[in-house]
């Protein structure tokens, strides 16, 4: 078990690399495999290709490398890009490559096939090629140039020496680049073998041959059909219903003995294995066997540490499976996890700091983080009283804090409102810088940050009273910045109004004496003339 899960680990890696397009034809010697890929590319794209599978554009350095040019481009006709151009200057014919430089950043080379009368001016191409049809000569070309392919070269560690023949046998290998052969003496780890007619099947890891099945991650274990684990967390192979494993390879499917499938009677939902002398049902990878011995569920990969073990990354569970993906604030570079720099897209207000899968903002002095968007700031004082911020170009129109009022000319200073004078708490209020904490007392609950409601169960007036600092109610909040005018033109106006209140009512109390004194002069003159009302008797 041991093995598997090491060879999961280190091939995980691997397989992810792999994939696009694959190379027409490959080459292995020591601890060095090369291929050829006959796909039209430009210089960068076909340096990038290369750098997918872990690897680079071939390097040129020697007479050996040279021949190997030869196996890989025989039979074939165009340029294809080698790993050899000229990263700035012109080209120095006194200089070792003429300048150039191979894409592993040194001018090492005991080797060297430029062709006759080549460019030394500065329009020089910086690119370089080789073709079969001109000896492989080095040839400068435009890097933007698209051509016939491109020549990859890869290195590796701990290597499998081909897996002795018997007669009448044969093997066949797969290299993790892509490209197959039989007469290989040294492979990289992760290539698979397949020793015909039995069909047997084989990984290499760390210089060994493991038989499949082996992990079920790995290019499904080596089975024909599907794998899964075993209830001893072993991978086995399964065939569809009406076939068998074959006993002598574990990997291939036959029909089953005497057209009579031991499985069927099981009615697995999934999958079934033989166990001993009998056969039992198992699930998939990424699920487990139900109680009723029959039926599959899932279950959560990511429980196991060991499942992504790069750094920085994380398990996402899958139904069946998981994904390992980069962690929050990092981005898949090159098979690895790198930090993104949050930063560079001016996520905050005022200043950034990038940091570790994340980033941080801050304020400027007289400044703090909002509480509800710490990508934005807003004033800040933190005391009774403290200097307005004005604009420059218009002295009078002034800004404070939150929980503070404009006062003064100039300077305008920001002095805390007592909130607790305008009754916003039921009960108990206490003022602080900017704000207010409501409480209640012992058997009443806080509600809404400003309402105490009689607790369900009294406390019987043992307790501390409950407070908050939850914000104002709405409609009684104030604004967050009142100019030094503005406050000027309130009072005004306020005066105004009373002055003109109190000039009506005058007017009205004085008109009212000027009609009750002429109505008793009437009456004295009517007595004066000896006038009388006069009745009539029915």
């Amino acid at each position: 078990m041991g093995d598997l899960t090491g060879l999961f680990v280190f091939l995980l890696t691997l397989l992810a690399q792999a994939g696009g397009i694959e190379p027409s034809s490959g080459f292995c010697t020591g601890t060095q495999c090369f291929a050829a890929f006959r796909h039209a590319s430009e210089f960068t794209a076909a340096q990038d290709r290369c750098a997918d599978r872990g690897g680079h554009l071939m390097t040129v350095r020697s007479s050996a490398s040279h021949d190997i040019l030869s196996v890989l481009l025989g039979s074939v006709t165009g340029r294809y890009w080698v790993g050899l151009r000229l990263a700035a200057g012109c080209p120095d014919a006194a200089a070792e490559l003429r300048g150039f430089q191979w894409v592993t950043e040194d001018r090492e080379s005991d080797f060297s096939n430029w062709p006759p009368g080549v460019d030394d001016s500065c329009s020089s191409p910086r690119c370089v090629s080789v073709s079969p049809e001109d000896a492989f000569q080095w040839t400068p070309e435009p890097c933007e140039q698209h051509l016939s392919g491109f020549l990859c070269e890869y290195s590796f560690r701990d290597p499998c020496k081909g897996l002795a023949v018997a007669p009448g046998e044969s093997v066949t290998y797969r290299t993790p680049m892509g490209f197959a052969g039989e007469d290989v003496l040294l492979l990289p780890p992760g290539s698979t073998a397949v020793r015909m007619p039995a069909e047997t099947k084989y990984v290499c890891y760390t210089q060994r041959w493991l038989p499949a099945p082996w992990s079920c991650e790995i290019q499904a274990g080596g089975c024909e059909h599907g794998c899964t684990v075993t209830p001893r967390h072993e991978p086995s192979c399964f065939c569809p219903p009406g076939q068998t494993v074959n006993p002598k390879n574990n990997v291939t499917c036959e029909a089953a003995a005497d057209g009579h499938d031991p499985c069927a009677a099981l009615r697995c939902a999934h999958a079934c294995y033989r166990d001993g002398d009998s056969h039992a049902c198992l699930c998939d990878h990424g699920f487990k066997l139900a109680q009723d011995g029959r039926s599959c569920v899932d279950v959560n990969d990511c429980g196991d540490a060991r499942q992504c073990p790069g750094e920085n990354f994380k398990c996402v569970n899958s139904v069946g499976g998981f994904q390992c993906v980069c962690a929050d604030g990092y981005a898949a570079r090159s098979g690895l996890c790198a930090d993104v720099n949050e930063c560079a897209s001016f996520p905050c207000e005022y200043k950034c700091d990038n940091t570790p899968g994340s980033y941080k903002c801050s304020c400027d002095k007289g400044y703090k983080e909002d509480p509800t968007s710490p990508d934005r700031c807003v004033l800040h004082c933190g005391k009774e009283e403290c200097a307005a911020q004005c604009d420059p170009n218009n002295p009078f129109q002034c800004f404070c804090p939150e929980g503070y009022v404009a006062a003064g000319e100039t300077p305008v200073v920001c002095i805390d409102m007592d909130e607790c004078f305008s009754s916003y708490c039921d009960q108990g209020c206490t003022n602080t810088f900017g704000s207010y904490v409501c409480s209640c007392s012992p058997g009443y609950t806080l509600v809404e940050g400003f309402r105490c409601v009689q607790s369900e169960e009294d406390s019987g007036g043992s307790g501390e009273a409950a407070t908050s600092a939850a914000p104002r109610p709405a409609p009684t909040r104030r604004p967050s910045g009142v100019s030094a005018g503005g406050l000027g033109g309130i009072i005004v106006c306020t005066v105004f109004f009373v002055l003109l209140v109190l000039f009506l009512a005058h007017r009205v109390l004085n008109g009212r004496g000027k009609m009750e004194s002429g109505g008793a002069r009437k009456a004295a003159e009517d007595e004066a003339h000896g006038l009388r009302r006069v009745t009539r008797d029915p």
